[in-house]
Parts: C-alpha cells; sequence; structure tokens
C-alpha cells in the first residue's frame, strides 16, 4: 500500500466531505501517520472509513480507534488554539493524541489500560510528539477534583461514549472552554458539543463502545 496516496485519500474522500475544513486540522492529519498508530495486524485498514479494534485484553477488549472522520470532525470542534491545554479521556493507541499535540500546546491523556497506555507512549515517541502527559488511572476518579489538576482545562475530548456528559467532565473547563464527547445509547448516540455556560450542540450521530467504568442508568422494563 502506498500510505501518503492513502492519506491524501482519506482527507479528500472521508474527511473533508464531512465539513472537516479548517487547515490546521488538515495539516495535522496529513503530518501524523495513522498507520504508526494502528495495530500491525490491521494496517491494511489504517484508512478505511471504519473502526479499528486497538486491544484485547480484560480492559482493553472491544476498544476502538474511531473511523478518520469522526476523530477528524470531534477534534476539530474543540476550536483549538496554539496555546489551549487539552484534556483527553482514553487515550487508546495515541492517534487522536498526536492530533491534538499537533495542534494546541499541551495535552493530558488519560488511560485506565496500563498494556494501551504503554504503546501509546512509544507510538507518541516515534512520531516525535512530546507536549503530551500519559496519565495512567480511570477518568472518573481523574475528574473527581478538578482543582488537583491545576488550572481548568481549554477544552476536553472523550474517546468513548457515556449516557450522558455531566459535570463530572464539565466542571474539567475554563469559562472559555468546551467538552466533545458522545453520549446517548445504542442505537443512536450522538456526538455532541458542552460549553461552559451549560449549551449543548448536537453534531451527529455514531455508535460507539462505553467508556470503563461507566454506571449506565438502568433501562425500563415492561
Amino acid at each position: 500500500m502506498d500510505y501518503e496516496v492513502a492519506r491524501v485519500n482519506m482527507i479528500e474522500q472521508q474527511i473533508r466531505p464531512w465539513n472537516v475544513l479548517e487547515m490546521q486540522t488538515l495539516n495535522a492529519l496529513s503530518e501524523i501517520r495513522r498507520e504508526d498508530f494502528v495495530p500491525a495486524q490491521y494496517k491494511d485498514l489504517s484508512f478505511a472509513d471504519v473502526r479499528i479494534p486497538i486491544g484485547d485484553g480484560p480492559i482493553s477488549d472491544g476498544r476502538v480507534m474511531l473511523e478518520p472522520k469522526v476523530g477528524a470532525r470531534m477534534v476539530e470542534a474543540l476550536g483549538l488554539k496554539p496555546l489551549h491545554k487539552i484534556l483527553e479521556i482514553g487515550t487508546g493507541t495515541g492517534y487522536l493524541t498526536a492530533l491534538l499535540a499537533t495542534i494546541c500546546g499541551h495535552v493530558t491523556s488519560v488511560e485506565i489500560d496500563q498494556q494501551l497506555i504503554r504503546q501509546a507512549d512509544i507510538n507518541l515517541a516515534m512520531a516525535g510528539i512530546t507536549n503530551v502527559e500519559l496519565v495512567q488511572s480511570d477518568c472518573f476518579a481523574f475528574c473527581h477534583n478538578p482543582a488537583e489538576h491545576g488550572s481548568q482545562f481549554d477544552g476536553v475530548l472523550i474517546n468513548g461514549s457515556v449516557p450522558e456528559i455531566d459535570k463530572t467532565f464539565r466542571n474539567m473547563i475554563n469559562v472559555e472552554g468546551c467538552v466533545v464527547g458522545i453520549e446517548g445509547y445504542d442505537p443512536a448516540m450522538q456526538v455532541v458539543v458542552y460549553r461552559a455556560d451549560g449549551s449543548r450542540r448536537s453534531l451527529f450521530e455514531t455508535s460507539v463502545p462505553r467508556l470503563m467504568n461507566v454506571d449506565d442508568k438502568p433501562s425500563f422494563t415492561f
């Protein structure tokens, strides 16, 4: 496979048609080698419009890399600026982490799975990404006390789904910040943007696995 041709085709045929048009996002997608963040057995799917499995351990089983267009649209929705400090929930293999770090000033990325965070550390180092702090932790424990992490973040990206993006995550942003994540239930989860003032904007529908340790609300039975 010619990875460079495949990368251009991914951007032009998948990502631009999804209204990902900011040059900073497109440049990051061109610069970061997605294939280097994909598990070896799925290299041929690096630029396909599919979710890619990334783990088979007791914690990472069921985890995926989002489709390129979904991840790119979520990154762009943060409205990143060069000095922004971003919190990422769910490092995975580090691909979205690398995109974020290429555009903004610093990324703190929280991942519960030790195996994944070790691989992400290797992937990011090979990509020359240095403005990232990887934290092995349950994201809910990490977000329990925002004051422990110094000043609040300019944005939060949640790389996994939750029933609702509640104050656990919204308390992590400053007054001008936003949270971009996936909330709801199958088959109609939504990628949404929450502002610090509580306003909510829906971007599009999708469906992705839950974050670990999510407390799903009980479903009604009849």
